[in-house]
Order: structure tokens, then sequence, then C-alpha cells
């Protein structure tokens, strides 16, 4: 049987998960952001930034999301950003498949990571991605544009927010531009920790 299509994302209080601006990436308040996963064992055992790191149950969120993962798909955008960032072993150790208009070659990193550059849309990158996970789920990476159409296209599962203590006033807003008359939620779990509320819901049509 196919896996899930989902998400997991952090946001903001007040609504957004990212900066406007691909440069203000790693700035103060994106750090603020993310600051909840940074100190986290699994975290930096597959970014290789040493050994050590907080367990608990935000520790065993994030694996479990890493470990439900067979494949993802991202936007051009999101993979731009990425590829300055990402360490020589990508982080996700799985067939990535960016949905974009530039014709290029699969990229093969160290560790497992492989992206597939899909320039006939995002139901053809879901495709291609859910027969490279197998009976694994599939996780739309990002960013907030590429969820959003999948979202708007009916094509998302189930999603998980870590809310994050954190005002940003302006950025990308999840969920800006939704379909709202199309979409319904229903939520599945809330589970707060110190540092985040995590906020789980599965989607379905109105």
């Amino acid at each position: 049987m196919a896996g899930k299509v989902f998400f997991s994302v952090s946001m903001s209080l007040d609504g957004f998960i990212a900066p406007e601006s691909s440069e203000e990436l790693m700035g103060q308040q994106w750090v603020e952001l993310q600051r909840w996963i940074f100190p986290l064992r699994f975290f930096r055992e597959n970014l290789k930034l040493g050994e050590g790191g907080k367990e608990g149950r935000d520790n065993d969120i994030v694996r479990e999301t890493f470990e439900r993962t067979g494949a993802s798909v991202m936007g051009k955008r999101m993979f731009d950003a990425g590829e300055r960032m990402w360490p020589e072993e990508a982080p996700f150790h799985t067939p990535v498949f960016v949905v974009t208009h530039e014709k290029r070659d699969p990229w093969e990193r160290p560790g497992g990571t492989t992206f597939h550059f899909v320039n006939d849309g995002i139901e053809s990158a879901l495709d291609q991605a859910r027969e490279a996970a197998g009976d694994r789920d599939v996780r739309i990476s990002g960013g907030g544009a590429t969820i959003l159409e999948y979202v708007n296209a009916g094509l998302i599962d189930e999603f998980s927010i870590a809310l994050s203590p954190v005002l940003f006033g302006s950025g990308i807003r999840l969920f800006e531009g939704v379909d709202a008359g199309r979409v319904a939620l229903e939520q599945v779990r809330a589970e707060p920790s110190l540092r985040v509320t995590h906020l789980t819901y599965t989607v379905r049509k109105r």
C-alpha cells in the first residue's frame, strides 16, 4: 500500500514559515523559528554536527519524521537556497524530486540523496516520488508556495506544524492563498514541549 503524502514545518505564532527573501535564511528571525530543532541529538547526527544533543519528545518527532519519509518533493526556490546551505552529504538520504522549469541531470550526493529535476508539474513529481518511496511516505518539503500548490490540489493527506514562540511580522505565510472552500482539517494530536507545540492534522475535501 502506498504511503501518505505529508508536510512538516516550523511556523511562527503569526503564521509565517520563512522570511520573504532567501538571503534572509539563517538570519535572526529564522534562527529563532528553528531554535527548537538545532540542539536535538537526531538533527545533529543527521547533519554530522557532532555527538551529543538533547533527547526527549522533540527529538523523537524529528527522528520519526525522517524515518517515515521514503522520498521528498520540493520547489526550485527551496532547492536553490539549500544547494548553497546544505553540507556535501545533504540531509535527506532519499530521492528528492525538484519541481522546476530548469532541465538538469540528476544530482547525486554522498549519503543516498539524489535530486531529480521534474519539468512537467507537481503531479508528475508526486507520482515519481511515490514510486521511489514504495510503502513509505512522501514528504512535501517546501517551500511555502510548493506546499500550498499541493494543498490546493487536494494531494496532501496529513501535515504537522511545530508552532514556535516567535513573531515574524512579515515573510512567507504557510496558508496565504489557500483554497479554504475545498480543504477541511481534522486535528489528530497536539503535543506541547518546552520549546514548541506540535500540531498534527489530517486533510480531507469539503
